[in-house]
């Protein structure tokens, strides 16, 4: 037995398991109104409905990334081009997908936090990757201004100041081989398919809150 919707047709039993799963989650709620009256259980299952609602993380994550298509002018290429092109630098180079995947996320800030981007997408970046990966995406504004500051009436080298910082060099080879350069239109540039499974992967193992600061 079949059912034909709009996308193709679908297993009967995929959508009544849909339908159950859905049911479920719409039918239990806590039965608090603030948190201080919760219970260890509710708690508990609140948990497991957002680890399954979380399931789809890594597609909201490459939708976000894809909103950055939009051409706001003056560069050569589209923002998202610019990340697409600054993965692909890094894998061309031989960095680890750890690494790839940053330079893919490194600017998906822009679009809620224009102004401090890095720190959003090092915050998104955080539960999957090395402390090293996360300076360097968090940091990654301060040393990409060398190269534009002091056309803006800034200061270029204000990196310097976490010269003595164990990863100064590796956040400055990464804005200078991975982001300062790729805005090139004629590089030829892998599409987000290929970086799909990299995301995947580094996205796929269960994340505590990290709040929680559960060793």
């Amino acid at each position: 037995m079949t059912f034909t919707l709009t996308g193709g047709v679908v297993e009967w039993w995929s959508i009544l398991i849909y339908d159950i799963t859905v049911r479920r989650i719409a039918m239990w709620r806590a039965q608090w109104i603030r948190m201080e009256d919760g219970t260890p259980e509710e708690f508990q299952r609140l948990i497991e409905m957002e680890t399954e609602a979380n399931r789809d993380l890594v597609d909201r994550v490459l939708a976000h990334l894809e909103l950055m298509k939009e051409d706001w002018g003056g560069y050569q290429i589209s923002r998202y081009q610019h990340c697409l092109q600054s993965a692909t630098r890094a894998y061309n180079d031989g960095a680890d997908e750890e690494m790839v995947v940053a330079a893919l996320l490194h600017d998906i800030g822009d679009i809620l936090s224009p102004y401090n981007h890095g720190e959003l997408a090092a915050s998104i970046l955080k539960p999957y990757v090395s402390e090293r990966v996360y300076w360097i995406v968090k940091h990654h504004c301060i040393f990409q201004g060398y190269y534009y500051n002091h056309h803006l009436g800034g200061d270029r080298n204000a990196r310097d100041t976490y010269r003595d910082h164990p990863w100064y060099d590796d956040c400055v080879y990464f804005c200078h081989n991975y982001d300062q350069n790729a805005f090139d239109p004629g590089y030829e540039t892998k599409p987000l398919e290929f970086f799909e499974p990299m995301v995947r992967t580094l996205f796929e193992h269960e994340q505590q809150h990290l709040e929680l600061n559960i060793s």
